[in-house]
Formats: structure tokens, C-alpha cells, sequence
């Protein structure tokens, strides 16, 4: 096997240069005893020889180092078609091919490819949602665009956006990838290996974990004891999920009562793999996880681990609010914040968010980002406390409420809004 292509059990998958701290810690968690789906990493090497080859070191420099933004603009436009639309090197697309088959003939499952980019994953720039990842790749040809396109996905305009924002340079870093087979789940989710109360937290939902990284779901919310005893339930409606091939998943109906994901078991086995995360990371993790079958989660698998921004509970003001309406939602675990309220039901009406509003929407994924720099606190309709965006509002410490059933229609735009992105309540003046 090529150098630039690593098995995730070697040791030297954890070489967070290498293969970034996606790849790097994957590699830990399953070094440290803690089921994965296996695969490979795919050295950022690889990525620097693609751009070698391809002739676009220049490019990449001038996308920050330009004096005009014309120019700028068109080295990072260069950059993203040469990489998208020019074929892999064959030093690089050899062994891709070789993993390719090898997984295809070990697990007879589709394929998935992460990025794993050196900047991404770390304290203080997680960079949740801001690269691409595809599931469910049948095809060679497409498994050869999802390479390319996570490579590109360095150069897209959220990604150069955050990456500004932390005062980092696109050319100074390099995008590595995870190549795995699919993990057909029945469930997933994320955790949260501390809380502000200091316990544990566990989204769920059905199928893909997709829908939750992109907020498209109210997931189901187990919280649990730091010894991993569940301590409270409360189960999301879930009216939407992703299934691979393997699971044809039918979202419910509004009209069906809500059933929980995991079962006590279950939960208990994931409990006990937030600690097991956390003492191999050395620190507060949040993760990723699917399940496919099992009741005492033997089917559990781990996807990610990332460090965790964990906030502390603020003295709020709550005499002055305490006689106004009041909704409940899942706490992302920041601040306590106020201002204006600017209903927002299409993403064109951003540009109607003046600083220090407090943005009410229905779903807001990790495109959103942008808005963080500019608000006071965010509260939605859909989503949980481990989605992207609820990842990327803990690490700028933006207070935000998600799941908040019909807040764009019961909060009054324009009305002062309270949010205690600890606690989970948002509460308006009338």
C-alpha cells in the first residue's frame, strides 16, 4: 500500500500532521479499544501533490496574499475548479483505487469520504460542516468526485469565510480525508462527554446522522449521570431521517406518537463510550456515533471525536424576565444573551440581521455560520445540542436554543428576546 494511504488501525494513523485531527483521532479512539468502522487515511500529502501536479501553488497563495479582492477571488475560483474538474494524479489515484475495491470486497457496503483537513477539529476552529463529507458511494467514478470535491471544499466561500475569522491561511494547511465503508445505521447521533450541570448528553435520531449535524431534526435528548445512569429523557419528534440503501427509512408522520431511538441499554453503552473518548483524548469530547443493530448496543460505532467547548453557568437575570412567555428547547450550553428578534424564514432575508439581533429561523445547518459573527443568540425550530451549528455557537460562546417548536411563529418579530443557551429557555417581551 502507497505511504499516502494509512489503515486506520496503524499506529501511524494517529499523526494528526499527516492525516488532521479527524483522521488522527478516529485512529485513537480505535487504538484505545473503542469500536470504529475501520478504512483508511488519506495523507494531506496526497492533497500537496495534487496541487503540484495540477500547477496551482501559485493560486493557492494568492487567495489570501492578494492585494485586490478581484484577484483574490479568482485565485480561489482557480483553485476550486482545477481541483474539482482535473483528474487525480495516478501516483494518488492507484492506491485510492486498490482501498476502493478492498472495501467494496471486505463489507460489500457503499463508501464514505470524509475530510479530515489539518485545521479542522481543534480547540478554538472546529470547522463543523464547513468541508464536505459523501455517504453512500456505489460508484468508482463518483467516489473519484467526492475525492476531488472534499480537496475543493478548502477553497469553498464558507470554508475561507472561518478560516479568516481564525486568521488562517488556506495555503498554509492541506486536506486529508477518511475513506470507510457506510455504516448502514438504524440510529445515530452525537454526545457530549460534559454538561454545564456536569453530567452527559446523548442526541438521537433515525437513520444517517446527517439530519442532525444539519439541523434538519428535533432529535431525541438522553441526559446521564457522569457514572452513565440516564437521568432524563425527552424524545424528539424526528419527522425526517436518511437511510443508506440498506435501510429504506419512511420519516414519521406529525400525527404518529414519538418513540425513543435507544433503549436504556443502549444508552447506558454509549454512556460509558463518552468516558471511554474522553480519558483517551484527555479532555471534554463531543462525538459522533451510529448504531446498526444490537439492544445492549453491541452495534455501536464511534465516527468522530472532537474536543469539547464546554461553558459555565451564568448568573442571568431572571427577575427581570421571569413574568414573560417563556418557550423550552435543547441548550447548545453557552451564555445568556439578548436583543431585537429578527424572524427569519428564507436565508435571503439574512441580510435583514443587524448586529446584536437575536435570529429566530426554523433550521439552521453549519452553512449558516457566517451569521454567528453578528448576532447576539440564535434560536430555532429544528435541531440539537450536538448539530454543527450548536458546535460552532459553543466555540464563539453565542448562546442558542434549538428545537424550539414554533418559535418563528410565536415570537413576535422584532420583540426583545431573552436566551439562556444553558438552560434552553427563550424568553420575549410583549
Amino acid at each position: 500500500m502507497s505511504a499516502l494511504l494509512v489503515p486506520l488501525s496503524a499506529p501511524e494513523a494517529a499523526d494528526v500532521a499527516r492525516f488532521g485531527p479527524k483522521g488522527a483521532n478516529l485512529a485513537r479512539l480505535g487504538h484505545g479499544g473503542l469500536p470504529t468502522p475501520g478504512g483508511y487515511c488519506l495523507s494531506a500529502d496526497a492533497y500537496r501533490l495534487q496541487i503540484k501536479a495540477l500547477g496551482l501553488e501559485e493560486s493557492a497563495r494568492g487567495a489570501f496574499a492578494a492585494d485586490d479582492g478581484a484577484t483574490a477571488r479568482r485565485c480561489a475560483l482557480n483553485m476550486k475548479i482545477g481541483l474539482m474538474d482535473e483528474p487525480i494524479t495516478p501516483e494518488i489515484l492507484e492506491p485510492l483505487l486498490k482501498v476502493w475495491n478492498e472495501i467494496k470486497a471486505k463489507h460489500g457496503l457503499p463508501i464514505v469520504v470524509r475530510s479530515s483537513a489539518l485545521v479542522e477539529d481543534r480547540f478554538g476552529s472546529s470547522f463543523a460542516g464547513q468541508f464536505e463529507s459523501f455517504l453512500d458511494l456505489e460508484d468508482e467514478t463518483d467516489f473519484q468526485t467526492a475525492i476531488r470535491a472534499c480537496w475543493a471544499a478548502m477553497w469553498s466561500t464558507r470554508a475561507l469565510r472561518y478560516m479568516a475569522t481564525h486568521d488562517l491561511d488556506p495555503a498554509d494547511t492541506a486536506m486529508a480525508l477518511i475513506i470507510q465503508p457506510l455504516i448502514p445505521a438504524l440510529a445515530a447521533g452525537g454526545g457530549l462527554s460534559q454538561t454545564v450541570e456536569g453530567g452527559m448528553l446523548i442526541n438521537a435520531t433515525w437513520g444517517l446522522g446527517s439530519s442532525i449535524a444539519q439541523g434538519e431534526v428535533t432529535p431525541d435528548r438522553y441526559l446521564l449521570s457522569r457514572e452513565a445512569v440516564l437521568t432524563e429523557t425527552a424524545i424528539g419528534p424526528k419527522y425526517h431521517a436518511v437511510g443508506c440503501m440498506h435501510r429504506k427509512f419512511v420519516a414519521p408522520k406529525k400525527s404518529d406518537t414519538p418513540k425513543r431511538c435507544l433503549n436504556d441499554a443502549q444508552v447506558a453503552r454509549l454512556g460509558g463510550m463518552l468516558r471511554r473518548a474522553e480519558e483517551i483524548m484527555g479532555l471534554p469530547v463531543e462525538i459522533e456515533w451510529a448504531m446498526t443493530d444490537g439492544d445492549d448496543g453491541d452495534g455501536i460505532k464511534m465516527l468522530q471525536a472532537r474536543p469539547l467547548h464546554v461553558g459555565t453557568q451564568e448568573k442571568v437575570p431572571d427577575e427581570i424576565w421571569r413574568n414573560h412567555p417563556r418557550l423550552r428547547g435543547q441548550p447548545a450550553g453557552v451564555g445568556w444573551g439578548t436583543g431585537r428578534a429578527r424572524v427569519v424564514n428564507c436565508e435571503c432575508e439574512l441580510a435583514h440581521v443587524a448586529p446584536g439581533d437575536v435570529l429566530i429561523t426554523k433550521a439552521a445547518g453549519p452553512a449558516m455560520a457566517r451569521i454567528l459573527t453578528n448576532v447576539s443568540a440564535v434560536v430555532t425550530e429544528l435541531g440539537g445540542s450536538t448539530s454543527h451549528l450548536a458546535s460552532l455557537a459553543r466555540e464563539r460562546g453565542i448562546p442558542m436554543v434549538l428545537g424550539v417548536a414554533d418559535a418563528t411563529t410565536t415570537i413576535p418579530d422584532g420583540a426583545q428576546v431573552a436566551v439562556d443557551g444553558v438552560a434552553g429557555i427563550v424568553r420575549w417581551m410583549v
